[in-house]
């Protein structure tokens, strides 16, 4: 059973930055491909940003592409989630999901809240 830990939410101003991590465990990491998602209140979850091995290979949603960049560390089986020039319109629960690349089962975290207001 894969565990999803996120930390690193908080309350910043428009313009500023954050770093979102999601603790993996206790699963062999390279397994699985990950990914982030957000979700604000009344709308659905959106995709955010995926990374998948060998590469590691990236991609990001068109809101989010040269101002996020998702990165993961294998040793400590840590993903995390660059995001910067936040705006008021990335405000929303962050959640980091592994995806199982052989039998594609998903496991979620219980998400992280990015409040970016004035």
């Amino acid at each position: 059973q894969v565990q999803l830990e996120e930390s690193g939410g908080g309350l910043v101003q428009p313009g500023e930055s954050l770093r979102l991590s999601c603790r993996v465990s206790p699963v062999p990491f390279s397994r699985y491909s990950m990914s982030w998602y957000r979700q604000d209140p009344g709308k659905e979850r959106e995709w955010v940003a995926t990374i998948t091995l060998p590469g590691p290979a990236t991609s990001y949603a068109d809101s989010v592409k040269d101002r996020f960049t998702i990165s993961r560390d294998g040793t400590k089986r840590m993903l995390y989630l660059q995001m910067n020039s936040l705006q008021a319109e990335d405000t929303a629960v962050y959640y980091c999901k592994a995806t199982d690349r052989f039998t594609q089962r998903q496991f979620w975290g219980q998400g992280t809240q990015v409040t970016v207001s004035l």
